[in-house]
């Protein structure tokens, strides 16, 4: 219901940055790109166009930062892309918190989390790793924060990693690239 609730209010917001994209890009502003979700069941996650057309679907660490759009950027920068994966919380497959979900071409990390039952939760908007500013490339990094978000889960503890996301987009740090 939180999310829902937030993807309506927030809705006047995407549309705009939605607008701001496509005069940026001339492309299609919303992005959706199938994700490794739960019990490893493929699924469209949506986002706003940070890259340029053509640009090679691989983890983001794997991409040039110059791929990345002016507007891109600022959404990035912000976390403002995200803000469509509110309605995959609605609709079921994603939560607020939980391990980031993977692209399927991620072999590797997806052995890694079957074997630490990383899918037997929904993936998350954001979750431990991101909160603790593990960089997507740091592998067995990224495993460990998710095994251990797996393991010790609890409304306690994603309420407080929601509070410190929050914290930390309300600080602008500045983006990993």
């Amino acid at each position: 219901m939180i999310a829902a609730l937030l993807a309506v209010l927030t809705l006047p917001l995407v549309v705009v940055l939605l607008i701001l994209v496509w005069i940026d890009t001339r492309t299609m502003p919303l992005f959706a790109q199938y994700r490794v979700g739960r019990d490893e069941r493929p699924f469209l996650m949506f986002k706003i166009r940070t890259m340029q057309i053509g640009t090679l679907q691989a983890p983001t660490h794997s991409v040039s930062t110059s791929a990345i759009t002016r507007s891109g950027a600022f959404l990035r920068r912000y976390k403002l892309d995200e803000l469509p994966q509110l309605w995959n919380v609605v609709v079921g497959h994603m939560a607020l918190v939980g391990p980031r979900p993977c692209l399927p071409s991620q072999k590797e990390l997806i052995q890694a989390r079957r074997q630490g039952d990383v899918f037997s939760v929904r993936p998350g908007i954001t979750g431990q790793a991101q909160v603790a500013g593990v960089d997507m490339s740091a592998l067995d990094r990224i495993v460990q924060e998710d095994t251990d978000y797996v393991r010790e889960r609890s409304l306690t503890s994603d309420i407080r990693l929601l509070r410190l996301t929050f914290d930390g987009l309300t600080r602008q740090a500045p983006v990993k690239t």
